[in-house]
């Protein structure tokens, strides 16, 4: 039995093709990281990761992901870790001034992202930086967790369509599911169920984008090229949402 984007259930064979992956140096840092958030996971809720083989065993990747819950980095970090690439994350400057955490943000070279200052596009530029040097950037184009009270993704921002457009790197859609459950910011629930809730990652298919990128010529991306390609981005990761909760976003929700 498949699901949507070809993936089966269960999928057998892709974990071994996975861990026969040759890992990819992540330093100490990335070690302690993976040390802290493992048990974390484990603790948390069940754990459901699906289309780790998406994730390229090497070379560049900018992974966008949907964002219901300040847990899901933390999943999202297992599950690229899982498929043996070190994750680069676009995060708010703030993390890095957290005791302890935010050293393992430095020394891991996580990417900051200082809204409404001077040094706002200088993260964008961080991230193309790790994308040519072969990096798989981990980027959350709706900026913060969603607001919508049912946990579809909000309008997105428009820096995920500009490295996709930029850099001819595969954009891989990735989706979590369960987060929200064990951690809901805005009512300030925090309900930790090992045994019961259910946490989903998912990756599906690279999306096509050369179509886009032909577009794109000698110039920097337009408005318009910029918001058609995010609406494709976030297309792809509401219709992956949809299939991992098993029902259809109703019909007048704010994309």
């Amino acid at each position: 039995m498949a699901i949507a984007d070809g993936s089966p259930t269960t999928p057998a064979s892709a974990p071994r093709a996975v861990t026969r992956r040759r890992r990819e140096p992540g330093g100490p840092w990335v070690a302690l990281a993976a040390l802290v958030f493992y048990p974390m996971t484990w603790l948390l809720a069940r754990r459901r990761m699906i289309g780790l083989e998406r994730v390229p065993a090497q070379g560049p990747a900018l992974l966008v992901c949907n964002h219901v819950s300040y847990l899901d980095p933390v999943y999202t970090a297992v599950f690229v870790h899982r498929a043996r690439r070190v994750p680069r994350f676009l995060a708010k400057d703030s993390l890095w001034r957290v005791p302890v955490f935010g050293k393992i943000m430095a020394g891991s070279r996580q990417i900051p992202v200082s809204r409404g200052s001077r040094d706002a596009g200088a993260s964008l530029a961080a991230a193309e930086t790790a994308l040519a040097d072969g990096g798989v950037v981990v980027i959350y184009p709706e900026g913060t967790i969603t607001r919508d009270a049912a946990g579809w993704p909000m309008e997105a921002r428009s820096g995920a369509a500009r490295l996709a457009l930029l850099h001819d790197v595969p954009v891989i859609p990735v989706v979590h599911w369960g987060t929200l459950a064990v951690y809901d910011h805005y009512r300030k629930r925090v309900r930790p169920s090992p045994f019961g809730t259910t946490i989903t990652v998912r990756a599906g298919e690279p999306l096509p984008m050369d179509d886009l990128r032909a577009r794109v010529g000698d110039r920097a991306p337009g408005a318009k090229l910029m918001k058609e390609t995010t609406e494709r981005m976030m297309a792809a990761v509401g219709a992956l949402l949809e299939d991992v909760r098993g029902e259809v976003r109703p019909t007048g929700d704010a994309a």
